[in-house]
């Protein structure tokens, strides 16, 4: 008499490094917006200082044209909106959980490091997302802004790509400079600003000094605010860059190459681990 056996029945795969990122995303959303500096020096920042200089502003415009000021602010505050929640965000939070542990249990579990990567990629986009949406909206319907209109939203587009993957990768890399997460903020914080002030953000670019538009030009948030310029201003604003010309292949050359660098910036020097705990 033959007795019939029974097939296991299969196992399911586990799932691979993209599900488990995407799972981290809702995760990293959820903690970020909890979080009551961040959402409102990463997030809500860009919108505040709008509503401010908008309305301390109102009805200015750029000498000699009859462009507003708030036309030409929307550019920078959406360049740092790009730097807050990209840059900014991820070289402070990611000290805060290597000093937690966070990032020990993490490096400890099966799943994959590239995951844990991904949920912040994926963090930082989707705030960035409505983030600018937000800020157009207040641009709009409060003071007046000119929306942009076909090539311009192509630019728009890579131009945000670019900035969000470089400073991500570099918010990444630079997350290893603070030596505890107490100490992040009073680091990061102050080079933001800084680059904010010397990258056309909240003045004429082309005003600025010489030695400040040399130092300006070494990083990647002047770039991105030239680019983000060419969006939403028109294309007779040009005459008043200091090249003649809001130059996007330029642009697009100076991020992609800030994007390789934080690639490799990354790679090499991410800890997952304290000072001295490797």
């Amino acid at each position: 008499m033959s007795t019939a056996t029974s097939t296991p029945a299969p196992v399911d795969a586990p799932p691979g490094a993209l599900a488990l990122g995407l799972r981290r995303v809702r995760i990293e959303l959820k903690q970020f917006f909890r979080d009551i500096n961040s959402a409102i020096w990463n997030f809500s920042l860009p919108m505040i200082l709008m509503i401010i200089f908008g309305s301390v502003f109102s009805g200015a415009t750029l000498e000699p044209t009859d462009i507003t000021f708030a036309q030409y602010f929307v550019a920078g505050m959406i360049a740092s909106g790009i730097v807050y929640t990209s840059f900014q965000n991820l070289a402070i939070a990611i000290p805060l959980e290597r000093d937690d542990g966070t990032l020990k249990r993490i490096q400890g579990t099966p799943m994959p490091k590239l995951s844990y990567f991904i949920g912040k990629i994926g963090l930082v986009f989707v705030a960035y997302v409505a983030q600018v949406t937000l800020l157009i909206l207040i641009g709009y319907l409060f003071y007046g802004i000119e929306l942009p209109s076909g090539q311009q939203w192509f630019t728009f587009a890579w131009a945000s790509i670019l900035g969000l993957v470089s400073c991500t990768l570099l918010g990444i890399a630079f997350s290893v400079v603070p030596k505890t997460a107490r100490g992040a903020s009073a680091i990061v914080s102050p080079i933001v600003l800084v680059l904010q002030f010397t990258s056309g953000v909240f003045f004429l670019y082309s005003q600025l000094p010489d030695w400040m538009q040399q130092f300006a030009a070494l990083f990647p948030l002047k770039w991105l605010t030239q680019a983000m310029r060419s969006v939403f201003l028109p294309e007779e604003m040009a005459a008043l860059e200091v090249a003649g010309s809001f130059e996007l292949a330029k642009c697009a050359l100076v991020l992609s190459i800030w994007t390789v660098l934080g690639l490799v910036l990354s790679l090499v020097f991410f800890r997952w681990n304290k000072r001295g705990q490797d």
